[in-house]
């Protein structure tokens, strides 16, 4: 008689996106409910997304990578149903569980969609998926979030492939590498590790990647003008590289596991737009979503819940963070920006 497998489910969650036009407002009111954002903050910020026919990249992407995950875990096992399900776009996370109880899922595992710890990178999600096993009742699957992976080799490996290939583009000559994140209030940042795993994060890229002019900066700042947030800024550190006489950067988010909206305009637009005013020509790294190396990463850290023999992949000297976050981890109040 075999023993009963821990899990029986794995669950892809993410930020969601809109898929049209009719989307983008909608999204964007879920996700600002209870922040008392204006709408015309709402309609300038959708505009931004009319310009990719009000499409966001991030569905594409998870798509892909939800595929590539299933083909990952029915080729090298442990071989399980995969799900996915967003915090603030259809398919919604409530409706995604109702779905999952019906086939019969009793337990699964959560891949959050970010590498690093943070109120809304972490423990937001957290929050989400009790929120809405809680609304289910007693049909609800159980979930748990696989652990942070911003330390795993298989992640730095994958975003180091990345910053070399757009290194490449240059030929000969040797660009500066501006690592991006987004920007979150610091009052946040104090009560969490996303700073220094950040910085633990690009250094590690940059060391594998061989590069040693490199710099982390921070984007898609929001909120009241007067809340202080992270800095310093892409923008910023642009016009700081241009007069020291910086001609050739490589942008590389390394903050954003797949290709969102902030991506795609704030840095392929917006920081193209003023490196052509600053006379620097720039690169972007791909994000790692489609990246072999990512979907090795994802099975492995499966693996490790299934069995307590598998080794926890780490370049932290003090190994892996735990698997379950402390109940006080990134405890703090959502911005109101």
């Amino acid at each position: 008689m075999h023993d009963e497998p821990p899990f029986d489910a794995l669950l892809l969650f993410s930020f969601g996106g809109p898929e049209g036009p009719d989307d983008v407002l909608p999204f964007l009111e879920n996700v600002t409910r209870g922040k008392n954002v204006p709408r015309a903050r709402l309609e300038a910020v959708a505009e931004h997304y009319m310009l990719f026919d009000g499409v966001s990249p991030i569905n594409e992407h998870l798509r892909a990578l939800l595929v590539a995950v299933i083909d990952e875990l029915n080729r090298s096992g442990p071989s399980l149903p995969v799900f996915w399900a967003n915090r603030f776009w259809r398919p919604l996370l409530p409706e995604v569980l109702a779905e999952m109880a019906e086939q019969g899922i009793r337990r699964a595992l959560a891949f959050v969609t970010s590498a690093f710890g943070s109120y809304p990178g972490c423990r937001a999600y957290r929050e989400a998926i009790n929120e809405a096993c809680a609304s289910l009742g007693p049909a609800s699957p159980r979930v748990e979030k696989i652990r942070l992976f911003y330390d795993h080799p298989d992640f730095i490996a994958a975003q180091a492939d990345r910053v070399r290939r757009a290194v490449e583009v240059f030929g000969g000559t040797r660009p500066r590498v501006l690592f991006t994140a987004h920007s979150i209030p610091q009052s946040m940042a104090a009560a969490a590790p996303y700073e220094r795993q950040l910085h633990e994060a690009c250094r590690w890229t940059a060391d594998q990647a061989g590069i040693t002019d490199w710099q982390l900066a921070y984007q898609s700042r929001s909120g009241p003008p007067n809340q202080p947030w992270l800095e310093p800024s892409v923008e910023d550190t642009l016009a700081q590289w241009a007069t020291e006489g910086c001609r050739r950067v490589v942008l590389a988010p390394i903050g954003f596991l797949v290709e969102h909206m902030e991506v795609a305009y704030d840095l392929d637009i917006e920081a193209a737009q003023r490196c052509e005013q600053l006379g620097i020509k720039m690169v972007r790294a791909s994000t790692v979503g489609g990246h072999p190396r990512l979907t090795t990463m994802i099975r492995k850290l499966v693996a490790e819940r299934f069995d307590p023999n598998v080794p926890r992949e780490s370049l932290r000297p003090e190994g892996p963070p735990p698997d379950v976050c402390p109940p006080d981890c990134c405890r703090t109040a959502s911005p109101a920006g």
